[in-house]
């Protein structure tokens, strides 16, 4: 892989694909970081995303040593072993939040960094950090650029993909509507009468907006809307 170039965030460099990387404010990666080595943790429920990061990272001279989980538990276990560097996190491991992964790993091993990525939750620059997160990226940019990415922030720089370059919202407008008014505490027949729809409805809107944020009940909702940014 060539190396990735801090870029400023007004401007798009070929070798990241068309990805905008807002890292670190734009400074360039100091010289002496060019040969630094780096121990790299994936936490990805998927065999396919374990293979194809594998498959990539073997052959840089950067990486001094790759391993990745499926689980939170074993990527505690693996991080008190290796103390990577840096850990790539997907926002879901399973049924598992890649958020609350993200706050055990700061406490459990301070000396790694973590990027958080997703295939389709958002998720704000300031949700990520208040999480201790040094970035987030989607997963659209592909695992040559999120590679770039765990580098960048395994070097001490912060990498967050410009709202554009986000996946959209998977809430409909009446859904967001909805989670609101699930957030202030209303009922279902309070917010039917509100939104003039009728309890039924609401039921049904309520179902599709826990489907989609994989949340099992009100509580877990509310918690990963806010961790999301869906929240004010």
């Amino acid at each position: 892989m060539r190396a990735h170039r801090a870029v400023p965030a007004e401007a798009a460099d070929g070798e990241t694909g068309g990805a905008l990387l807002a890292i670190n404010g734009g400074k360039p990666l100091p010289p002496a970081d060019e040969q630094r080595r780096l121990r790299v943790l994936l936490v990805d429920g998927q065999d396919l995303i374990h293979w194809g990061f594998k498959m990539l990272l073997a052959s840089e001279s950067w990486v001094e040593r790759f391993v990745a989980a499926h689980t939170s538990t074993h990527a505690l276990e693996l991080a008190r072993r290796y103390e990577p560097h840096v850990a790539v996190i997907d926002l879901q491991v399973g049924r598992e939040s890649g958020a609350d992964l993200c706050e055990q790993m700061r406490e459990t091993c301070p000396g790694t960094r973590v990027l958080l990525m997703s295939a389709a939750d958002r998720m704000t620059a300031h949700s990520a950090k208040g999480v201790g997160a040094a970035g987030f990226v989607p997963k659209g940019w592909g695992a040559r650029d999120i590679a770039g990415a765990a580098r960048m922030v395994g070097l001490g720089m912060t990498v967050f993909a410009p709202e554009a370059d986000q996946p959209p919202n998977l809430l409909t407008e009446r859904e967001r509507e909805v989670l609101e008014m699930i957030a202030a505490g209303a009922t279902n027949r309070a917010i039917a009468e509100h939104l003039f729809l009728s309890p039924h409805t609401v039921k049904d809107h309520t179902s599709a907006l826990y489907r989609k944020m994989k949340a099992r009940n009100r509580a877990e909702a509310i918690l990963r809307a806010q961790r999301l940014g869906l929240l004010a």
